[in-house]
């Protein structure tokens, strides 16, 4: 089993969040995507939380599977399945078998800033066709916002991430907004977290809706 120091600090407050947008759909049964879903601990932490949901946690590594995996087995989750191979910059056609309009919810903690502009089009993309109508697509993380990063322990951080890919780096929140509208979804809150951390929360649209 993996250890993120960052997921021990933040996953009570994000479950705070989870909880908190979820809890008017709490009397059915949710099936949620995690994408990036690394060590596992965000999520079998979150789902003693909310036993409504059916978590599907993902990601491209295979160190990071087999921690999940083992996880789950330590704590005996019962509604986390098995964590699959899922590379977000891929067509949707190619995540896990996952079918349009199958997820409530798609979930992406710390994900962008790690990944490409290629990969933050695919989890929009993605996500536009495999959530059901009013199906929300929830990012956490640090972001820019018109081209800005502020403060500069911010400035710091898109630095070094940049050091270690010059694709990554602080996703602009402005561009995900157009991101969003481009694949049916508007952006409905921004919460903001510690650290300077904010939550993005994107809402599928119905057809009569408009952004």
């Amino acid at each position: 089993m993996l250890l993120s120091p960052l997921a021990e600090r933040n996953w009570e407050d994000l479950c705070l969040v989870l909880e908190e947008v979820l809890d008017d759909q709490s009397h059915r049964q949710l099936f949620a995507l995690e994408l990036g879903s690394g060590t596992g601990q965000h999520v079998i932490r979150f789902a003693p939380k909310m036993p409504f949901v059916t978590w599907q946690p993902s990601d491209i590594n295979e160190e990071s599977r087999d921690s999940i995996k083992a996880y789950i087995a330590a704590t005996h989750a019962k509604n986390v399945l098995q964590p699959v191979h899922l590379d977000a910059s891929e067509p949707c056609e190619k995540w896990a078998g996952l079918s349009n309009k199958s997820c409530d919810v798609v979930v992406a903690i710390n994900l962008l800033q790690y990944s490409s502009f290629k990969t933050a089009q695919g989890v929009f993309n993605g996500a536009g066709k495999i959530l059901r109508q009013n199906g929300l697509l929830i990012t956490y993380g640090v972001y820019a916002i018109n081209g800005i990063i502020t403060p500069s322990c911010n400035e710091h951080l898109d630095a070094e991430i940049r050091q270690k890919n010059p694709e990554w780096g602080l996703p602009d929140i402005d561009v995900l907004r157009q991101l969003a509208y481009g694949n049916e979804m508007r952006m409905e809150r921004i919460i903001e977290m510690e650290e300077f951390y904010k939550c993005l929360i994107f809402r599928k649209l119905e057809k009569n809706q408009t952004p």
